[in-house]
């Protein structure tokens, strides 16, 4: 970025602050500028040309230095740009494309890109989604499963376990795709946790993976509400490049709230809630950049999106959460009563909903998954007669021991990775009432010696050899066989 006195010699245009409002200052002057525009303040601080009316110009502040009445600007003749590319794999900028914390190895990238969305085809260039995505959360991989290129929202209130998804869904992802690129935006969060969740990735050494679109809640809102941009437009240019990504948007009710703020101080009329009529626009536009394409070669690459909604006391009925639910493939809901019962993840697999993602699974997959969605809802029904205890009926007893033993199997720590073909063996298990031959059964101590077992080659064969089966029938049968040998090794 230039100076302002080289700015105002090549353009010979400047404007007067009239009025400040916080984050926006009113503007009297630069007769050429164009909305989009940056403009670059004589103490130093960089605008964005918000909107042009017949006596006004409104300018957007970046920073939240005071600007006083008064003020010199200057056009620059520049749009929002950031530089993208490879080289800010475990880097974290902000959303201007500003480096905050460089990775070891960070090299600046040669080639920039404007911080606006590219419209794509809704038919033009898209492909069916076809590849599973595997979160490694046993329950949504289970119930609620997803597709690459498939943007599913992440709903719940503050603190159940919504981030602690997203770390053990990364994980799997680098360990299954280490070309993938994950971009992590965090949208106006607090410092601290900003730089607690950084540390937890790094701590792990997924970072390599990684690229964070940081803004925080000291930022000005200008800022915070180009962040999801900023995320969306490097999904872009890495799709462009053929590779696959994912997109975390932390969250959008965040994004909401400081785009209202921007709109009323602008003028904007408010409607429901007091957002304005766009808000729909701008999230719309912003998601459905998701999606699985195909590249000029013939290939297919991918943008897979999860938007997360903040809700109060499980409210799925608010604003911003219908909007987003209504232009997203589906949604994972996360229970807060589930959560303060210690349900880990205290996911709700009767109100999630995924709209694409069977279409990418396995004939095997779909039909457990049909036969557990099933059971499932016969288990809560069942839940109302329990408290009759002794005089239940055997039926009711065998559904309800059931169904406690699938929610244990469902309990994962976030730091904890299962191999499908344990996952598979231990639900056949249960299913079957295998595990209930062992006296005092400890399902998550069963399923931590199974995965230990899984990676011994010796063992290999025997899981393998058991899931090849094409049908839940053959499944069953095949674990039936073999029972005494799993149950060996449960209890090794």
């Amino acid at each position: 970025m230039d100076t302002y006195q080289s700015y105002l010699d090549s353009t010979k245009e400047y404007g007067v602050v009239t009025n400040v409002h916080n984050h926006m200052v009113n503007v009297d002057g630069l007769p050429s500028v164009r909305v989009g525009e940056l403009v670059l303040f004589e103490a130093g601080e960089l605008g964005y040309v918000f909107r042009i009316e017949r006596d006004l110009v409104r300018v957007l502040l970046f920073s939240q230095s005071h600007i006083r009445v008064g003020s010199k600007l200057v056009r620059t003749g520049k749009v929002a740009s950031i530089a993208v590319g490879e080289e800010l794999k475990g880097s974290v900028i902000d959303p201007l494309g500003r480096i905050i914390s460089p990775s070891s190895t960070f090299r600046k990238p040669s080639t920039t890109r404007e911080i606006v969305l590219e419209p794509i085809p809704l038919l033009d260039k898209r492909e069916r989604i076809n590849k599973p995505f595997t979160t490694g959360v046993t329950i949504v991989d289970f119930m609620v499963p997803l597709g690459k290129g498939q943007k599913e929202v992440i709903v719940g209130d503050r603190k159940v376990g919504k981030s602690s998804f997203f770390f053990t869904t990364v994980k799997t992802q680098v360990i299954e795709n280490a070309s993938q690129v994950i971009i992590y935006a965090l949208i106006g969060k607090n410092k601290s946790d900003v730089k607690k969740l950084i540390e937890k990735y790094r701590a792990e050494h997924l970072d390599k993976n990684m690229i964070f679109v940081v803004s925080t809640s000291e930022d000005s809102p200008s800022l915070i509400a180009f962040t999801p941009t900023t995320a969306m437009v490097l999904a872009q240019y890495f799709r462009g490049k053929g590779i696959d990504s994912v997109v975390i948007l932390d969250d959008l009710t965040t994004h909401a709230k400081y785009y209202r703020e921007i709109m009323l101080t602008g003028g904007e009329f408010p409607g429901r809630d007091s957002y304005s009529g766009d808000t729909f626009f701008v999230h719309a536009r912003l998601l459905e950049s998701a999606g699985n394409y195909k590249t000029n070669d013939g290939k297919e690459v991918s943008i897979t999106c999860f938007p997360v909604v903040e809700i109060i006391e499980g409210d799925l009925t608010g604003y911003i959460c219908t909007n987003i639910m209504s232009m997203t493939d589906g949604h994972i809901f996360y229970d807060s009563n589930a959560y303060f019962k210690g349900r880990r993840p205290a996911i709700d697999p009767l109100i999630s909903v995924t709209r694409v993602g069977k279409q990418a699974q396995s004939p095997l997959k779909r039909e457990i998954n049909h036969e557990i969605s099933m059971f499932l809802s016969e288990y809560e029904r069942s839940l109302n007669y329990s408290h009759f205890g002794a005089e239940l009926s055997q039926k009711i007893k065998d559904i309800l021991r059931k169904g406690e033993n699938l929610y244990k199997f469902f309990d994962q720590n976030f730091l904890e990775l299962v191999p499908d073909s344990v996952q598979l063996v231990i639900f056949a298990l249960i299913w079957l009432g295998v595990l209930d031959k062992i006296p005092d059964v400890n399902i998550a101590a069963c399923k931590k010696k199974l995965t230990t077992e899984y990676e011994n080659p010796k063992n290999k064969a025997l899981f393998d050899s058991t899931i090849s089966a094409k049908t839940i029938y053959e499944l069953l049968t095949n674990v039936s066989q073999k029972e005494q040998d799993f149950l060996t090794l449960c209890k090794a």
